[in-house]
């Protein structure tokens, strides 16, 4: 029965551990961007403080194994419960150590899960186990555990739970781990009292913690974004949040503004007429991303629309934009409309399976701050891209700052001509953002901007219009290479345009 209750205990230490890198590694993502470098130097940091754990278990005497064991569970329980919610509160009011408190974190909390294995083998090897099944099965479980986190994590935990409560709840199991190991071994072991009393305090702490997780995040995103928390989501695929202050409604994505209520006009305007009225006779028109509704309000202005299909990866985007009341007025409840079809999922692999072909595509993706975004603004997207719009129709692509980003613009613009595409790039001031870009595309060359426009304006006119169209020379024309998809050359030209204007 010990034997058994060992074994089972590697399950659930292997599950927490990896539950605990994970969260590290999404959180990260989800506050510094570039989900790759931010996993890759934490699971490199993770594995290498489990070595030097590993190395560390060999200093606790063979007496002591059960002890330390149940201590360790009690520190990672602790330090990996309590982890989220404390990168999470430093990143939102000190954002300064937080890299720091990361590595700190994931280290201590490697080390620690790197010694629980090998105490285990220890504590098995003690009971007359065998070897060979010593090893095998205490491995077996070990990995399955592993496995059965790794498909939980991303399908239920971090979309239902989120990432603050499920660090709390696989602290919760460690804590338990510890409490099961103390009472199973209760004749075997010293202090009893006093450790118990430890695992006591430390479970009440968890569970406080996770009972007030929602208090904590809100207080968080109180810190980060300042304003009031309307709405938020964590999705398997981003974190959702709108804020309000007075009038202005805010809505980020991972931390990013994506739109201010008082000004976003400014950039839907930009973003579809000059596309639309360029195309009278447009029927079936395109959407990518745009999970808002602010591009569809404006594209549904024209009474010779009658279908417009848009794609957008993330269902909890749509469904809060069609139905909550303050989100929903801000696009004249589009998905409402019967011309409309709304399409949950990936832009790529949607387009690789369809056959339609568009008279107008409007493209609204989020920047290319990550890998998983900048395929979306590759060679190979584009290319399917072009084959779904008509001959003589148009796309447009909202292409980050031609001033802040020009590395980045000017690179999405040699991408689109690399596929074959003529280009007709051009910026809007939006107060908001600062000055944006965009970058009208065509199979067909002779686009003209429009004069002027039959539906009326908040912002657009024949003058902003002609201006938005010519560069001047602090945002000239640089030549880039095309973004390929196996180097992502630009992600790294964003990544460092952006820098450079923190710096």
């Amino acid at each position: 029965m010990t034997k058994k209750i060992l074994i089972l205990s590697v399950f659930v230490v292997a599950s927490c551990g990896l539950a605990y890198e994970l969260i590290a590694g999404a959180l990260s993502s989800y506050l510094l961007g570039d989900s790759i470098l931010q996993f890759s130097t934490i699971i490199g940091c993770y594995l290498f403080a489990m070595g030097v754990g590993a190395h560390l278990s060999k200093y606790v005497a063979d007496a002591d194994v059960l002890e330390r064991f149940i201590d360790i569970e009690l520190a990672v329980g602790l330090i990996g419960g309590v982890s989220a919610a404390l990168l999470f509160m430093t990143f939102s009011w000190m954002t300064a150590p937080f890299r720091t408190l990361l590595y700190v974190l994931v280290f201590l909390i490697g080390a620690l899960v790197g010694m629980e294995v090998p105490l285990v083998m220890r504590a098995l090897n003690a009971r007359q186990t065998a070897f060979n099944e010593l090893v095998s099965r205490v491995l077996t479980f070990d990995y399955l555990g592993a496995l059965a986190v790794s498909l939980l994590f991303p399908l239920v935990l971090a979309p239902y739970l989120g990432l603050v409560r499920t660090g709390f709840l696989f602290g919760m199991l460690n804590v338990g781990v510890a409490c099961w190991t103390l009472y199973v071994f209760r004749r075997e072991l010293v202090h009893l009292a006093g450790r118990a009393m430890r695992a006591g305090a430390v479970l009440v702490l968890l569970v406080a913690g996770f009972g007030l997780s929602d208090r904590m995040v809100d207080w968080g995103e109180h810190g980060l974004f300042g304003d009031e928390v309307v709405w938020s989501s964590s999705t398997p695929y981003q974190r959702l949040v709108v804020t309000r202050w007075k009038d202005d409604l805010r809505l980020y994505i991972n931390g990013n503004l994506q739109f201010s209520s008082r000004d976003e006009y400014r950039y839907h305007e930009a973003l579809v007429h000059p596309v639309m009225a360029a195309l009278p006779w447009a029927r079936n028109v395109l959407v990518l991303g745009g999970g808002d509704g602010l591009a569809l309000r404006e594209i549904l202005r024209y009474p010779n629309v009658r279908h417009v299909t848009l794609v957008d990866l993330d269902p909890a985007m749509t469904g809060a934009f069609t139905r909550r009341a303050e989100l929903a007025a801000l696009n004249h409840h589009a998905f409402s409309d019967p011309r409309v079809k709304v399409v949950n999922a990936d832009a790529a692999v949607w387009l690789q399976q369809n056959r339609e072909v568009f008279d107008a595509a409007i493209v609204d993706f989020p920047d290319p701050s990550s890998f998983a975004l900048g395929k979306l603004y590759s060679v190979p997207f584009y290319g399917i891209l072009a084959r779904h719009v008509a001959e003589h129709g148009l796309m447009v692509v909202q292409s980050t700052s031609p001033f802040f980003a020009p590395h980045a613009y000017w690179t999405i613009d040699a991408t689109l001509r690399d596929v074959g595409l003529h280009t007709w790039p051009y910026h809007a001031y939006v107060p908001s953002f600062g000055e944006w870009g965009f970058i009208l595309a065509s199979k067909s060359p002779g686009y003209v901007p429009p004069a002027g426009y039959a539906l009326p304006m908040r912002w657009l006119d024949a003058d902003t219009t002609r201006a938005m169209f010519a560069f001047p020379p602090d945002m000239r024309r640089l030549e880039m290479a095309p973004n390929r998809l196996n180097t992502q050359s630009l992600v790294r030209e964003f990544e460092h345009d952006w820098r450079q204007v923190i710096r």
